[in-house]
């Protein structure tokens, strides 16, 4: 099968001309997911076939390598994507056939029964060091079934969920996007993580503010703002002194201790005028199910309450315990010298412009250290735990698995149409057009990292595709290399929580497939908020009035 060389203007010999090819199958995603609703997975399968009509006939790629671009796309979309979240939503449906779901909500308002307070905790503080630990969608998969065990609604839970895996995601799984990004580019880990560490923590001050609206709209806001305040205060401060004082390694870990720490002491001087209960609900039992201790005391558990707070929360203290053994120096170490195989995609052969082999042609079946795995064992733990029969346990992961089916076609779909973007050169494209403004770039720099991201779901694959980009532009235009280069991680952050896969993610966890356009709606705008705050900040980071932030000067 012939070889693919990217080109990067082939229309014409014009980038603009071929920019605007290459945005089809973007343009046709989002206006079929948030314009004329389609369900997630047919809107992917469309904009997949966009894109390898761009890059058969635009981009000249050959047939064959075009499909072997999305089949290996779509395999990443099922590990470790797919691995990971089946396993954070079979643990919850365990909590679910027992009761302890219930437990939990009530042993979380022993903190507080207020929601707004809630979503703080959850989705940003303890969401946080999901993502420090895990990444890769765990964040969103757990802290969503967590917030609607203590009663939100399902959408709105998904919605909260979406927009607090903003801030911490620079930084997420031990901040692999910034390692990844200093290797692309050459560039000082130390310094870029530090540059990181003086953009995200502006928009960190805002998230908390944001959920509080987001639970409870303007009520919720003047009622909870401090406390919001207080928890926006205390993560930048954390994540900003550990990635610049400290180590960027452990800037979430250390930023979301240091925010529940801070809304912890503040509850326990000062209380809201008002308590935005949870509204009483039915829950959903996993294949109509009870565990094997019994039905009355399962029963009784789903309609009190009563129960081990310790062992409600189990599972989820099990997780965080996993991830900071296998993140821990030594077993670390031993786990990613035997992590699984890494194997050339077979006959998939595609090269940069200037002829280099391209990293993403190596797929990589880390089974031992993959976040999924780690959830399967925190899985089992937590079956043997409650008492739940290995019969009975599967029986849950099937239904997870059926539940889910729509949602594994969904990310396969998205991830095989950004493995073509990415592999006949469109996503680059799109990147040297924007970067064709020169000084003007910096407030358009932000913008790249987020296309990256809502492509890719992933910082660290934005980082991949763009962190040469950056680099380049900033020796063109005379910018700070470690500006441009932080700005495509802290734009891709917003990108996060309109990545199709991720929508998929969120509507799966909290039973919604099918209306991942709802969803993508309902954080759409919060996502363009932010990205204009981060784009606002960096261009400002470029001029005399905050250049003296930039490291380096």
């Amino acid at each position: 099968m012939s070889a693919y060389q990217q080109v990067y203007d082939p229309v014409a010999g014009s980038l603009g001309w071929t920019a605007l090819l290459a945005a089809l199958p973007l343009v046709t995603l989002f206006a079929l997911l948030g314009g004329l609703r389609w369900q997630a997975w047919k809107a992917s399968l469309v904009s997949l076939a966009v894109a390898l009509a761009v890059a058969i006939w635009a981009y000249a790629m050959p047939a064959g390598q075009a499909v072997l671009a999305a089949s290996e796309g779509a395999a990443f979309g099922l590990f470790p994507i797919i691995w990971i979240v089946l396993n954070a939503l079979w643990i919850y449906k365990l909590t679910e056939l027992t009761g302890w779901d219930a437990v939990l909500r009530r042993s979380s308002a022993s903190f507080s029964g207020d929601q707004r307070i809630q979503a703080v905790i959850i989705a940003f503080c303890f969401g946080a060091l999901l993502e420090a630990l895990a990444g890769f969608g765990t964040p969103v998969a757990v802290s969503a079934v967590m917030l609607m065990a203590v009663g939100l609604r399902p959408l709105k839970a998904a919605a909260v969920s979406l927009v607090a895996n903003t801030a911490p995601v620079a930084f997420g799984a031990i901040a692999i996007p910034i390692t990844t990004l200093a290797k692309i580019t050459g560039l000082d880990a130390g310094h870029l993580g530090a540059m990181v560490g003086r953009q995200t923590p502006f928009l960190a001050l805002l998230v908390p503010l944001l959920l509080v609206f987001m639970v409870d709209g303007r009520r919720g806001l003047r009622q909870v703002w401090p406390l919001a305040l207080v928890a926006g205060v205390a993560f930048a401060g954390g994540q900003f002194v550990s990635a610049n004082y400290l180590s960027y390694e452990v800037a979430d870990i250390v930023a979301s201790f240091t925010g529940a720490l801070a809304v912890l002491a503040m509850l326990r001087v000062w209380q809201p005028r008002q308590v935005l209960a949870a509204e009483a609900r039915t829950p959903v039992i996993a294949g109509g199910a009870v565990s094997d201790e019994g039905t009355q005391a399962v029963l009784h558990r789903r309609q009190s309450g009563e129960g081990s707070a310790l062992r409600a929360f189990a599972p989820y203290l099990v997780v965080v315990a996993l991830f900071a053994v296998a993140t821990a120096g030594p077993v670390k170490t031993w786990l990613d010298a035997h992590s699984g195989w890494a194997f050339a995609w077979p006959a998939l052969h595609v090269t940069s412009a200037s002829g280099q082999p391209l990293s993403s042609e190596t797929f990589n079946l880390n089974v031992f250290n993959s976040g999924g795995t780690v959830l399967l064992l925190a899985g089992v733990a937590t079956a043997i735990l409650y008492g739940i029969r290995p019969r009975r346990a599967l029986r849950a992961y099937g239904v997870t698995v059926r539940q889910f089916r729509w949602t594994i076609v969904t990310v396969m779909a998205v991830l095989a149409l950004a493995y073509v973007m990415n592999l006949s050169g469109q996503t680059v494209t799109l990147g040297l057009f924007l970067a064709q403004t020169g000084a003007l770039f910096a407030i358009l720099s932000p913008v790249v990292g987020w296309l990256g991201v809502a492509v890719t779901g992933s910082d660290t694959s934005s980082n991949s595709l763009f962190g040469v980009l950056q680099l380049t532009a900033a020796q063109h235009t005379g910018i700070s290399p470690y500006l441009l280069s932080a700005a495509n991680t802290t734009g891709g952050i917003m990108g996060k929580m309109i990545s199709p896969q991720n929508l998929a993610i969120a509507a799966a966890v909290v039973g919604m497939e099918g209306r991942e356009g709802e969803l993508f709606r309902r954080v759409v705008g919060w996502g363009a908020g932010l990205l204009v705050a981060a784009c606002l900040l960096v261009y400002l980071q470029s001029t005399p009035v905050l250049s003296w932030a930039v490291v380096g000067r």
